[in-house]
């Protein structure tokens, strides 16, 4: 199972840096880069309700499940 982070797409399609992000939502450059790069391990419900509140997205527009076994078969 793997979760990718598409946070990098919606913020290209708002046209919204990191900075900008940061400041709005009220983390840090370092923690959004964990969370941009997906190497975050988790996410609190609140700091995806204030990315969705700034971006004007929903969860799942961030966030996507990916079979790793339907990758394998394919790949």
């Amino acid at each position: 199972m793997a979760i990718i982070v598409n946070l990098d797409v919606v913020m290209a399609k708002r046209k919204m840096s990191l900075n900008e992000l940061s400041e709005k939502v009220g983390l840090t450059l370092a923690n959004l880069s964990i969370l941009k790069t997906g190497k975050a391990k988790a996410i609190r419900f609140s700091t995806l309700e204030s990315i969705c509140s700034v971006l004007e997205c929903q969860p799942g527009d961030i966030l996507e499940y990916v079979d790793d076994q339907e990758n394998k078969i394919a790949g």
